[in-house]
């Protein structure tokens, strides 16, 4: 379990919370365990009374009253501390879910883009939505019925020896073996629920892809290829799920075997122990058999819980895999940087970390603030690269980037990236209106500066052609732009922008 040791700050932010939960847990689970001891009573009374020539039915009117009463009377308090115990524990648990996903999707944000270039969107998806959601089942549920069963077991245990000492070591025989059990069990949960989440991740990452690239799938006609290569992923998800639930489904009927097997030996024995007169209310052996029967259930959720906690620990690993990498672009300074627009490279060489493709060697140049650079070249040959370089997207291998005579490897991230506008060649558009997505350039921008914008980009005129004008959806809800017009939007993004203007 040392991945979900990652959780612990989690706990200790929400440390009263979850303290009241447990504190709710336990008197829940005080008050449900009156039940044994006042049906036993009930038993006893009754049996005296039959036993006995009947003529106090006044005093058997009032212990039947009293005992029925309390039964009902710790019911409800059971039932009133377990809806608490559940809004307290299980809220944890949800306000952990959205703390980690914020820090995993924060933690995407600071990553280079390096990191993407390496891994499938598909898998990182999985990881903030799946992962989560196993971890998060952990922290509240798992927790939740793990002190119900320590709470069950520890009162259950003392009232039970203290009636019949002898029986209650009977009645726990099976629980070694219960141990054992689920020790083996879990081990092989553990692995193959590791095996499951990543091949989720495999399986996403390639459906995210195809629903990405349809167009080419359907413009090369390869539908059934990406449909058998769908298949084969698909049907060994369903083996590795398969496998795994096998192993899961090993405990309930266990769990029933040991607990049926109580059972037996509380009739058998305790009945032996009645005839001997070592049992002297008959009603104990009533009350041994509900408190077995009570132990059903955390018995069985204990196999539960252990496959909780073991697909937690997968989930949450794979969670640390991504969460504890350092970002290579660190934003090394605080300080205020105000960019007037000289630029300077000094024997600058850059290779793409994923491919090991050189894409700059040895460049120098110095270009002052004012000025205009137009940079001609074959694809491939890093035009694209020196920008991705200025805006520190990556470090180079080699030599230095200045602006301003500044080295921009010590100036702040934050404000030299605010102060470029940039256009890239692969224009990216949200699932929102055209307002929106050239709004994303300067948020707090006005309805006339975005008109504007667009006006300078030459995109407005194609704007009002729409029947709905800047509040037209696009991407999957909405209309599809064509490749002309999304550079248009984000150049009309990055004129909104207006970076220098803002310093």
């Amino acid at each position: 379990m040392k991945a979900l040791l990652y959780l612990n700050s989690y706990f200790l932010k929400y440390k009263w919370s979850m303290l009241l939960g447990i504190l709710i847990t336990i008197a829940a689970k005080i008050f449900s365990l009156f039940t044994p001891k006042l049906i036993g009573n009930l038993v006893d009374v009754i049996s005296r009374f039959l036993s006995s020539d009947r003529s106090d039915l006044v005093q058997f009117k009032t212990d039947l009253f009293l005992n029925i009463s309390l039964l009902i009377g710790s019911a409800l308090l059971a039932g009133v501390f377990t809806f608490f115990m559940r809004q307290t524990i299980i809220n944890v648990s949800r306000y952990v879910e959205f703390d980690l996903k914020n820090e995993i999707y924060e933690q995407y944000q600071r990553l280079s883009l390096s990191f993407y270039k390496s891994n499938r969107t598909g898998d990182l998806m999985s990881r903030i939505s799946e992962d989560v959601g196993k971890v998060r089942m952990y922290v509240g549920p798992a927790i939740m019925y793990t002190m119900n069963m320590v709470t069950l077991f520890i009162i259950a245990f003392i009232n039970m020896y203290r009636e019949a000492p002898s029986l209650t070591l009977y009645v726990i025989i099976p629980l070694p073996l219960l141990s054992l059990s689920i020790y083996y069990l879990s081990r092989q949960i553990n692995s193959r629920s590791t095996e499951v989440q990543q091949h989720l991740s495999t399986l996403s990452a390639f459906t995210q892809e195809a629903f990405s690239g349809i167009a080419i799938l359907k413009s090369f006609a390869i539908e059934p290829l990406s449909n058998r290569e769908f298949q084969s992923l698909a049907d060994t998800q369903r083996k590795k799920q398969l496998d795994l639930t096998k192993v899961q489904a090993l405990f309930f009927p266990m769990m029933l075997l040991l607990i049926g097997f109580s059972n037996i030996l509380v009739l058998y024995i305790g009945g032996r122990q009645y005839m001997d007169g070592t049992i002297k209310e008959f009603g104990t052996i009533v009350e041994f058999l509900v408190y077995v029967n009570m132990l059903t259930w955390p018995v069985a959720t204990l196999g539960w819980v252990t496959s909780i906690v073991q697909e937690a620990e997968a989930s949450q690993q794979r969670i640390n895999d991504f969460l504890l990498i350092k970002p290579e672009i660190q934003n090394p300074s605080l300080d205020p940087f105000v960019v007037k627009g000289s630029i300077q490279f000094e024997n600058v060489s850059f290779t793409y970390p994923d491919t090991n493709i050189k894409a700059i060697n040895n460049l120098s140049f110095s270009l002052s603030a004012g000025e205009t650079l137009a940079i001609i070249g074959k694809t491939g040959s890093g035009k694209s690269s020196i920008l991705d370089l200025i805006s520190r997207l990556y470090n180079p291998d080699s030599g230095t980037i200045y602006i301003d005579q500044q080295d921009i490897s010590k100036v702040n991230l934050k404000d030299l990236r605010r102060q470029i506008g940039y256009v890239t060649q692969d224009a990216f558009l949200f699932s929102d209106s055209i307002k929106n997505n050239i709004r994303f350039g300067r948020l707090e921008a006005s309805d006339e500066e975005i008109i504007e914008s667009a006006k300078v980009a030459d995109l407005h005129d194609n704007i009002t052609s729409f029947s709905k004008g800047y509040d037209t959806l696009l991407g999957e809800r909405g209309v599809t732009l064509s490749g002309g017009q999304k550079q248009r939007m984000s150049i009309a993004r990055s004129i909104v922008k207006n970076p220098i203007m803002k310093y």
